[in-house]
């Protein structure tokens, strides 16, 4: 899906400054596949990961889930609170704010509190207790009217995402994406592995519903792999051993749920996309990979929309890596924020970039 609304794509952004270090190797066994035989072959790539007790589930997150590397801040993606890792863990709250705790976002009861998905650290997230109980193990959805939300717009409501029409649960636009990978991961890792489960609206065991998919899939093309997905896949590996493919190669998601569109062309051309150093004084490097060749268009635009600068305009680019830099020195810019919004036939996607100036 193209976006094409750049006041739109502003809101959905979080800044990216390292690439996924992938093992040599880690994916040879999926070139070449399509359909559900590639999400097999992720599955014997992810299987049998090193499991975890649930007590060291909390441990793991200051490595995790440490907030711009502080290693001393929570990053919750239900609540605007800054709590500190560790010291503001557990116990129980009648309001938001009151302290985090640990989020199945892929809800324990949807598999039976059954291990190892109780403990896989791709679908358990830090989260304000009081957001988490009231998510409670709700799907996610679009949410039409809303009979809470919290402090940083998540909404609780009733779902008006076509094919589901009950009470629902809406993490905000930035963080769509990274709870869509998520679920791509839970449903080809457990793929096959998911007798005794209770399911859910969302998925029959582990296979996601049609409704789901489709709704996942626009999550995951609206919110592109961000670099806190990027550091929390290299954390996790180091951890569990096992990556998230769908983090290392957003592509693979409409390989395995969408084969006919990448017969016919129609796939993502753009997979990969970076800026560094960011934050940046006068120099920023952008990178980007592409799957297929494109023509490719680069703009720069400020906060409020203007084109600041544009530094590639129908370039006819090559399957592969490619990197351009813009000096933002020579264009008089100001110190602040921008965003890189790079456009292909297939695909539009944007990034947040901060000028510190000189």
């Amino acid at each position: 899906m193209a976006i094409k609304n750049y006041a739109l794509i502003i809101t959905l952004l979080l800044s990216a400054v390292s690439a996924a270090q992938i093992p040599s190797g880690y994916y040879d066994s999926a070139q070449g596949l399509s359909g559900e035989t590639l999400q097999w072959a992720l599955h014997n790539i992810i299987d049998n990961h090193t499991v975890i007790s649930y007590d060291a589930v909390k441990n793991a997150f200051f490595t995790t889930d440490d907030k711009y590397g502080n290693e001393q801040i929570v990053w919750d993606m239900y609540s605007n609170q800054n709590y500190t890792l560790g010291d503001d863990f557990g116990g129980s709250a009648n309001q938001e704010g009151i302290g985090y705790n640990r989020e199945h976002s892929w809800p324990s009861s949807w598999f039976g509190t059954a291990s190892p998905m109780y403990t896989d650290l791709f679908h358990i997230v830090p989260t304000d207790i009081y957001v988490n109980n009231r998510r409670s193990n709700y799907p996610y959805a679009e949410v039409g009217s809303t009979t809470w939300v919290s402090q940083n717009g998540s909404r609780l409501g009733y779902s008006v995402t076509p094919g589901y029409s009950g009470m629902a649960f809406e993490p905000i636009d930035i963080y769509k994406g990274d709870f869509a990978r998520n679920y791509f991961y839970m449903a080809t890792r457990y793929k096959g592995e998911d007798a005794g489960w209770t399911g859910s609206a969302m998925a029959d065991g582990a296979d996601l519903e049609d409704w789901a998919v489709e709704m996942l899939m626009d999550w995951h093309q609206s919110d592109p792999v961000s670099d806190k997905e990027l550091d929390r896949n290299n954390a996790v590996y180091a951890i569990q051993n096992n990556r998230n493919p769908f983090i290392d190669h957003p592509e693979y998601v409409q390989y395995i749920y969408d084969p006919s569109g990448v017969n016919h062309g129609a796939e993502p051309g753009l997979f990969f996309f970076k800026i560094s150093p960011n934050p940046f004084k006068s120099n920023a490097v952008i990178n980007y990979r592409l799957s297929f060749d494109e023509t490719v268009s680069l703009n720069i635009y400020d906060v409020s929309g203007r084109l600041v600068s544009t530094l590639l305009d129908g370039s006819h680019d090559a399957a592969g890596d490619h990197q351009t830099v813009w000096y933002s020195g020579a264009a008089s810019v100001s110190p602040g924020i921008y965003f890189a919004v790079l456009t292909t036939a297939s695909s539009s996607t944007a990034l947040r970039m901060v000028c510190t100036g000189q």
